[in-house]
C-alpha cells in the first residue's frame, strides 16, 4: 500500500548523504535536535520515471567496531535494511575495497533483497579505472561508477531502482488513505486500539507486511475513509536492562511516525506521562506530523469532580510543546469513545495538509503587527514586510523582515498563536522560516 523504499548503506565518509541530497533534489541535515533521541536516519521522498519511493540515508556502518555511537548508527542501519525493498550500497573507489565493505556486503547478501553496488568518487571521464575491478569480489553483481559530486552516473543507479523495485500497486499514491501510527511506550494498549478498531468496525481489513518484523500494516475502510493502521506493539522485549526496552521502543515508533501523516499518542491513564512518553512524543513533533493524545484506560482511572479538567492540565504541563494537540480519554478494552477518534483524524489530517493563500495570510499578519508592535533593539525596530506559506505537512510559513537579529522568538510565538487564533491548525506543528529582505528589495 505504501510507497517502495530504498536504503542507502556503507562506511562513514563515502559519499551517502552527496548521494541522497543529490536523489531528493536538496540538502538535508542528517542530525535533528529532537527531545532525547539522535535521529541518525534520514528519510525524503524520490521519484524517478514517474515511481515514487522513499529513500533513507543511514549512518555509517562499521562492522567490528565496539564504540557506543558506530555500534547505534550499525544498529539503526540494519534497521533500515530491514524495511527496505532494494538496498544501494556505496563504496569508495578511491580508498578501494577494504575489510569493512567485505563484512557490509556480507551482512547485505543475507538480508536477501535486491542490492545495487555502487562505487562513489569516480570523479573523472574517461576509462574504466583498474581499481573498479576488485569490487566484483564483492559478489554482488556489476558496480556502478558514480562521481555523487559531480552526478556523474547517478542516472543509471536510478535506472536500476526503477528496475528493482516492486511491481506497483493500484492504490500505491492514493492520497485519499491517512496513515496512522500508533506509538507510545510498551503496554499501554496500541495493539488493543488497533484490534478493537479492526475487529469491531471494518469494512474492508488485509494485513500488509510492515517496515520491521515488529510492525503491522492494518488497511482499514469505514464511513469516514480510508486509513492504514501502523501497530508497533511488537516493541515489547524481555530484556532485564530498562534502558534497552526503552530504546528499543523509541527506535520501533520512529520508524511509524516517519511513515505516518497522524500520530496516536497512547498514554496509560494510570502511568500518566512519563519521561519515555516525552521522547516517543518529541519525535512526532520534531517530524512535524499531525498528533492526538489518545490516554487510554480511562475507565480503570478513579475519577471524582473536575478529573478530567486536571488530568488534562497536568498532560499539557508536561508535555508543554504538545499544547496544540487534541486530547481523547478512550477505553480499547471496552471501545469507549474509540469511533471518536475517527472524526479527530480526519480533522488533524487535514489541518496537517492545510494551504493558507498568500493575499489571506498577509491579511492577518498586518492584523497582528497592529495589535503588536515588532520589538526593537537599540534604537532599531524588526519590521515585518510580508509572509507566505512555503509547504504543508506541516504547515510552514516564510517570513520576510529587514533585520533577522531583530526577530525574537517570543515574537515569532505571538505571530504562531495569531496564525493559529485564525485558523485553527489544531492536532499540527506550525513552522516559522525567516529570511532577511531589504528596505530597497521590497
Amino acid at each position: 500500500m505504501s510507497k517502495p523504499t530504498v536504503a542507502i548503506v556503507g562506511r562513514p565518509n563515502v559519499g551517502k548523504s552527496t548521494f541522497f541530497n543529490y536523489i531528493v533534489g536538496k540538502r538535508i541535515s542528517i542530525v535533528e535536535d529532537t527531545p532525547g533521541v539522535t535521529r541518525d536516519r534520514v528519510y525524503a521522498e524520490g521519484n524517478w520515471r514517474g515511481r515514487n519511493f522513499t529513500l533513507i540515508d543511514t549512518g555509517g556502518i562499521e562492522p567490528k567496531s565496539d564504540d557506543v555511537i558506530l555500534s547505534q548508527m550499525r544498529e539503526q542501519a540494519n534497521l533500515a535494511i530491514s524495511m527496505a525493498d532494494v538496498i544501494i550500497f556505496i563504496t569508495d573507489i578511491k580508498q578501494g575495497l577494504t575489510s569493512a565493505d567485505e563484512d557490509i556486503a556480507l551482512m547485505l547478501r543475507k538480508s536477501k533483497k535486491p542490492i545495487i553496488l555502487v562505487c562513489n568518487k569516480a570523479d573523472n571521464y574517461g576509462n574504466t579505472p583498474d581499481e573498479l575491478y576488485e569490487f566484483y569480489n564483492l559478489g554482488l553483481g556489476e558496480p556502478h561508477r558514480v562521481s555523487a559530486v559531480n552526478a556523474i552516473g547517478i542516472g543509471d543507479v536510478l535506472d536500476k531502482i526503477y528496475e528493482l523495485l516492486p511491481p506497483k500497486s493500484e492504490d500505491e499514491d492514493d492520497g485519499d488513505i491517512i496513515k496512522v501510527a500508533v506509538i507510545g511506550k510498551p503496554n499501554v494498549g496500541k495493539s488493543s486500539l488497533v484490534n478493537k478498531i479492526l475487529g469491531e468496525n471494518r469494512v474492508i481489513v488485509s494485513d500488509i507486511a510492515g517496515t520491521t518484523r515488529d510492525a503491522i500494516d492494518s488497511e482499514f475502510e469505514n464511513e469516514f475513509g480510508k486509513y492504514i493502521f501502523i501497530d508497533t506493539a511488537g516493541i515489547r522485549k524481555k530484556n532485564k536492562v530498562e534502558e534497552k526496552i526503552e530504546k528499543y521502543s523509541v527506535s520501533r515508533s520512529l520508524l511509524a511516525v516517519e511513515r505516518a501523516d497522524v500520530c496516536l499518542l497512547m498514554i496509560d491513564a494510570k502511568d500518566g506521562v512519563t519521561e519515555q512518553d516525552t521522547k516517543i512524543a518529541g519525535e512526532a513533533h520534531e517530524a512535524g506530523k499531525g498528533i492526538i493524545i489518545v490516554i487510554n484506560k480511562w475507565d480503570e482511572y478513579e475519577k471524582d469532580t473536575g478529573t478530567l479538567e486536571k488530568y488534562k492540565k497536568d498532560v499539557y504541563d508536561k508535555l508543554s510543546y504538545l499544547s496544540y494537540a487534541p486530547i481523547i480519554f478512550i477505553s480499547a478494552k471496552t471501545g469507549q469513545r474509540v469511533n471518536k477518534l475517527f472524526e479527530l483524524i480526519n480533522m488533524v489530517a487535514s489541518q496537517n495538509a492545510m494551504r493558507v493563500t498568500t493575499s489571506v495570510l498577509n491579511q492577518v499578519l498586518n492584523e497582528a503587527i497592529a495589535i503588536v508592535q515588532p520589538p526593537t533593539d537599540k534604537g532599531r525596530r524588526l519590521k515585518v514586510f510580508y509572509m507566505t506559506q512555503g509547504s504543508t505537512k506541516p504547515p510552514t510559513f516564510v517570513v520576510f523582515v529587514n533585520d533577522k537579529k531583530l526577530f525574537h522568538f517570543s515574537y515569532e510565538r505571538y505571530l504562531i498563536n495569531q496564525i493559529r487564533k485564525e485558523f485553527g491548525l489544531t492536532g499540527t506543528p506550525v513552522r516559522m522560516i525567516v529570511r532577511e529582505k531589504s528596505e530597497k528589495d521590497e
